[in-house]
C-alpha cells in the first residue's frame, strides 16, 4: 500500500463556487480603486466627458471577447489559463511564449499595485494620527498577502467575499448621493450619448479604461478549484465583466451628474483622487467618508491577493507540464496552494520593494503608475493572442461550439482588440508619461517581444531534448504526473498518476494481458492447477515455461498473486483450441476489474 503524499501536484478540487471565483475577477478589476482613481485621471488627463460611455463601451469589447474565451474553457480546464488555450489554438511554441509573457505581465501588475497600497494606507493612518511611512504598509500587506497565498484558496475566496461586498456598496451609496444632489439641480445624461465615442481622445480613453478591467480573466486560472469548472468559469467570468463595466460606468456618470458634465473635468483636475470625496462630503456623515478610504485600501488589498493567486497558479501550470522546474509543479498537502509559486512571487515583490525603498523613488508614479501600465499591456497582448487562438480552435473543432462563440465573437473581438493594442503599443509613452524622445516609448513592447522569442526558443529545445515534456505543454493536470513526488499522511488529494486517473475513470480499463505459455487442454473448476489439485487461487503458482510442446511447470509463488480473475461458476472452464498456445476466456465470462487498483503491476 502507498503512503498518502507529502508534496501534492494537484491544486484542491472542488473549492469555488461562482460567487466566489467572480470575487476573484472583480477584486482584479478593483472597482472602488477604479472609482476613486482611474476614472477622475481620464477625466483630468484626457480632458474629455465621454468617460462613461467609453467604460460601457470596453465592458462591450470584453464581454464579446469573453464569449469565445468562456467557450474555450469549457473544453479546457487548465490553471494556465492563456498559456493553455493558447497552446491549444496556435500551437506549443506560441504557448509558451504566451507564458513567457504572461508572467512578468501578471507579476507587475501585483507588484505595482503594493505601491499604491503603501500611499493609501499611510494617508489613512495619517488621518488617524499615525505617522507611518509607505514602506512600511506595504510590507505589512506584503506579509498577508504572502500568508493567505500558501493557505486554502477558499479562505482567500471569504476574504475578498467580504472585501468585495463592502466595496460594491459604499460604490453604490456614493453613487446615489452624487445622483440625487445633481449640479444645477437636475440629472444630465449627456455624458452617456453615444455620439461621443466618435471623438477624436476616444482611443486613448478606451486604453485608460480597459486597465480598469484587468484580473477579470483570472478566473479562468481558478478553473481547476472550482466546483463544475466547465460551468461555472463561464458564469464567473461573464459576471466579473458585466459587474466591473456597471460599476464603472455608473460612477463615471454619477460623478459627472455631482459636479456638472460642464465642471467634471475641471472639478477632477483641482481634485484628483478626492473628487469623489469631495461630491459626497456635504451629504453625508463623516464616519462614511472615513469608511470609504479604508475601504479604498482594503479594495487595493483585495486586487494584491488576487493577482498573486494568478500569478502562482500560472507558475504551478508550467512546472506541473516541465516548462519550469518541476518543484514549481508542487502544491501544499492540505490546502492546496501553490507553494513555490507563491513563494517566488512573494520574494520578488520584496525585492522590489526593498529597491524602490533604497532608491527613494516615488512610489505612486514609478511603482504603481509604471509597473501596473506596463502589465496591463502585457495582459493586452495576452487577450489577443487568445483571441486569435479561438478562432484557430474552433476553426479546427467546428462542431464543439455554435457559429456566434466559436467563430463571431472571437473575430470581433480580435478585430477590436488589435485597434485597441495598437493604441496602447503607440501611445504607450504618453501613459507613463514620458518625454516624446525616452526609451520607455519603445524598452517595454520589445522587453515583451524578448520574453516572447525566449519562450519561443525555450520550446523549441524541449520539442527537441524532451519530446514527452514538449507533448504534454498546455494539456493540464491530465497529461501526466510527477513521479518524484514525495510522501507524507494527511494530503489532501492524490497524486496525478495512472492509478488515479484510472480510478477515477480518466482512463480507459485494460484488457488483460495473455498468459505467454502453452495451456493445458482443460482445468476444471474451482480455478486449481494441474500439478496441485488442491492449491487456492491466492496461492496460485507462477508458471515457468518449458521446451516446446511441453506443458508449463508449476512453482508455488505465493508474493505474485495474478491480478486477473474469471468469476467462478459451473462454465468458467479453461480451455485452448487446437493449435493455439495462449489461454482464452469464454465470451460469456469477462475479466472483472480488481478491486484494488493499487495492486495492479
Amino acid at each position: 500500500m502507498s503512503e498518502p503524499d507529502i508534496v501534492s501536484t494537484a491544486l484542491a478540487r472542488n473549492r469555488l463556487g461562482v460567487p466566489s471565483v467572480v470575487f476573484f475577477g472583480v477584486a482584479g478589476a478593483a472597482p472602488l480603486t477604479v472609482v476613486i482613481g482611474a476614472i477622475t485621471t481620464i477625466y483630468a488627463v484626457v480632458g474629455n466627458t465621454a468617460v462613461p460611455v467609453v467604460y460601457l463601451v470596453v465592458a462591450g469589447i470584453l464581454s464579446i471577447f469573453t464569449v469565445g474565451f468562456v467557450a474555450m474553457s469549457r473544453h479546457i480546464v487548465n490553471s494556465g489559463a492563456f498559456y493553455s488555450y493558447i497552446s491549444h489554438g496556435l500551437g506549443r511554441i506560441p504557448g509558451v511564449g504566451a507564458a513567457f509573457v504572461a508572467l512578468p505581465a501578471y507579476a507587475l501588475m501585483q507588484i505595482g499595485l503594493f505601491g499604491l497600497f503603501g500611499v493609501v494606507a499611510s494617508g489613512v493612518l495619517d488621518g488617524l494620527g499615525f505617522q507611518v511611512g509607505w514602506f512600511t504598509c506595504a510590507i505589512v500587506a506584503w506579509v498577508l498577502v504572502a500568508v493567505l497565498g500558501l493557505l486554502w484558496v477558499d479562505l482567500s475566496g471569504k476574504v475578498l467575499a467580504v472585501l468585495l461586498i463592502a466595496e460594491i456598496v459604499i460604490v453604490l451609496v456614493y453613487d446615489i448621493v452624487m445622483v440625487a444632489n445633481p449640479a444645477g439641480g437636475s440629472v444630465s445624461f449627456a455624458t452617456l450619448s453615444p455620439a461621443q465615442v466618435f471623438t477624436p481622445e476616444v482611443a486613448a480613453m478606451m486604453v485608460l479604461a480597459i486597465g480598469g478591467f484587468v484580473g477579470f480573466e483570472a478566473t479562468v486560472v481558478l478553473s481547476e478549484e472550482a466546483k463544475d469548472p466547465r460551468r461555472t468559469i463561464a458564469r464567473a467570468t461573464h459576471w466579473a465583466v458585466i459587474l466591473a463595466g456597471l460599476l464603472c460606468g455608473l460612477s463615471a456618470w454619477a460623478m459627472s451628474v455631482g459636479a456638472g458634465p460642464g465642471n467634471i473635468v475641471a472639478a477632477a483636475r483641482a481634485e484628483e483622487t478626492d473628487l469623489v470625496f469631495a461630491l459626497v462630503g456635504p451629504h453625508l456623515p463623516e464616519a462614511l467618508i472615513n469608511l470609504g478610504y479604508v475601504l479604498f485600501m482594503t479594495s487595493i488589498f483585495a486586487a494584491l491577493l488576487a493577482f498573486h493567486a494568478a500569478v502562482a497558479r500560472y507558475q504551478f501550470a508550467l512546472g506541473r507540464e516541465g516548462v519550469l522546474p518541476h518543484t514549481w509543479g508542487y502544491t501544499h498537502p492540505r490546502t492546496g496552494a501553490p507553494i513555490v509559486g507563491s513563494l517566488s512571487q512573494s520574494l520578488l515583490a520584496l525585492g522590489v520593494l526593498i529597491v524602490y525603498r533604497i532608491t527613494g523613488a516615488d512610489p505612486l508614479v514609478y511603482l504603481f503608475a509604471w509597473l501596473t501600465v506596463v502589465g496591463g499591456l502585457g495582459v493586452l497582448i495576452l487577450m489577443w493572442s487568445a483571441s486569435a487562438a479561438v478562432i484557430a480552435f474552433f476553426l479546427r473543432h467546428r462542431h464543439q461550439e455554435n457559429v456566434w462563440r466559436g467563430q463571431v465573437s472571437p473575430i470581433v473581438a480580435f478585430l477590436l482588440l488589435s485597434v485597441i493594442l495598437f493604441a496602447t503599443v503607440y501611445g504607450l509613452g504618453d501613459l507613463l508619461q514620458v518625454e516624446a524622445g525616452s526609451i520607455f516609448h519603445w524598452l517595454f513592447p520589445t522587453g515583451y517581444a524578448v520574453f516572447a522569442v525566449v519562450g519561443f526558443i525555450w520550446a523549441v529545445v524541449m520539442r527537441a531534448a524532451r519530446p514527452e515534456v514538449y507533448a504534454a505543454i498546455g494539456r493540464g493536470a491530465d497529461s501526466g504526473f510527477i513521479a518524484d513526488a514525495p510522501r507524507l499522511k494527511g494530503s489532501h488529494t492524490e497524486p496525478i498518476s495512472a492509478r488515479a486517473m484510472l480510478a477515477a475513470g480518466a482512463l480507459p480499463h485494460e484488457a488483460p494481458p495473455e498468459p505467454p505459455w502453452d495451456a493445458p487442454t482443460e482445468v476444471s473448476p474451482p480455478w486449481s492447477v494441474p500439478s496441485q489439485p488442491s492449491a487456492p487461487w491466492d496461492d496460485e503458482p507462477s508458471p515457468t515455461r518449458q521446451g516446446p510442446g511441453e506443458p508449463p511447470t508449476w512453482t508455488p509463488s505465493p508474493e505474485q498473486p495474478p491480478p486477473w480473475r474469471t468469476p467462478p461458476g459451473p462454465s468458467a472452464s479453461w480451455h485452448t483450441p487446437p493449435g493455439q498456445g495462449p489461454w482464452e476466456t469464454p465470451p460469456e465470462q469477462p475479466w472483472e476489474t480488481p478491486p484494488e487498483p493499487s495492486r495492479w503491476k
